[in-house]
């Protein structure tokens, strides 16, 4: 298998209306999601073979998930059911501009059920590339089994990802979120982070004096802010043995790959935007299908090589771009993910 997510699977229930408060809308529409899940599905739909490990409820919106990630391609052997929670759900709301704010119902739900001995090790273990997020490590015993995951695929030598994929409010406090984000990047050979999240991660001071408790740092593709991010993501690197690479999303300005020699800084694409969800996780599946065509290019052990010519890395990063601003143009997760043909095409008519 080429990419084994492990993580939430969620129902998003995401307005009909833009630019109304949650209380506000009049309707919602249930759509697949989850951030592990969309970068399962993403990959997929792009021509990869991946699987997902996790846990939803017996329920309804529980065999919902299941049908659509099989609807994907993704593998669902280790999707677990449980009949001591429900299913995760989250309500969206969208901002005229396609930002959003969340409320979740997860106390428990049964991602957070899911068990060390229900890891699938020897799998993770054969999968090129291994990806987790920080949401399953804020509660037991799901925290436990992701660090399993993530441990077993970093020493088996495997490309390990990893996604802080912050949400404040799913926290006790914000400082046991920073500290368990960095215990998750221990094993992580490439983390995914947004210019907040670095921000939040780091303590990076910010334009306007905000540091990084007080929303981040805006786009990190020019000026100060950009040689500040420079500073802060070397450091992430130096403080991480395993980490050879940090790729820096900033929106519709585009992503920046740092490795520990050079920022490889690559624009977005502007496309009017409908609802961001799930768009980091769109860059992150272009991504990880371009590094995985590596691996199957040959590469000895399914082992990825980091020396790659800049050519490759500014075209990985281009093609995760493209990825990401095709989902931001329609609602939900996991139903905006496009399929290889589409993201061509896409390319082709903006002359990337």
């Amino acid at each position: 298998m080429d990419l084994l997510c492990l993580g939430e699977l969620l129902i998003d229930f995401v307005p009909t209306v833009l630019g109304r408060k949650l209380r506000d809308v009049p309707a919602f529409e249930k759509a697949a999601g989850g951030a592990p899940g969309n970068v399962a599905c993403g990959f997929s739909r792009l021509g990869g073979s991946s699987g997902f490990i996790g846990k939803v409820g017996n329920d309804e919106f529980g065999h919902f998930l299941e049908q659509t990630l099989q609807g994907c391609g993704v593998d669902t052997s280790y999707l677990y059911k449980s009949d001591e929670a429900l299913t995760c759900l989250a309500f969206v709301s969208l901002k005229a501009d396609g930002d959003r704010d969340f409320a979740f119902y997860r106390n428990p739900s049964a991602d957070m059920l899911l068990r060390a001995d229900e890891i699938p090790v020897e799998a993770v273990r054969a999968a090129n590339i291994f990806h987790y997020g920080s949401i399953t490590l804020i509660d037991e015993p799901v925290r436990s089994a992701t660090l399993l995951g993530a441990r077993a695929a970093g020493e088996a030598g495997r490309l390990v990802s990893f996604d802080p994929n912050l949400r404040p409010q799913l926290w006790p406090s914000l400082e046991q979120a920073r500290q368990a984000i960095l215990e998750g990047m221990r094993w992580a050979g490439m983390v995914k982070v947004s210019d907040e999240e670095l921000a939040f991660i780091t303590g990076l001071e910010c334009e306007g004096g905000g540091g990084a408790d007080a929303g981040g740092c805006g786009s990190a593709a020019n000026g100060a802010a950009d040689t500040a991010a420079d500073g802060a993501v070397q450091a992430l690197l130096t403080q991480f043995p395993n980490l050879r690479m940090v790729a820096l999303t900033s929106g519709p300005e585009g992503s920046t790959l740092y490795t520990r020699d050079q920022a490889i800084r690559v624009p977005g694409f502007r496309v009017e935007a409908v609802d961001t969800t799930g768009a980091g996780d769109g860059f992150l599946a272009g991504l990880l299908f371009q590094m995985n065509r590596q691996i199957e290019g040959g590469e000895a052990g399914g082992a990825f090589g980091w020396n790659k010519p800049d050519r490759f890395w500014a075209e990985a990063a281009r093609f995760g771009n493209a990825v990401g601003a095709m989902v931001v143009t329609k609602r939900g997760g996991i139903p905006s993910m496009p399929e290889m043909a589409a993201v061509e095409r896409f390319m082709a008519e903006c002359g990337a």
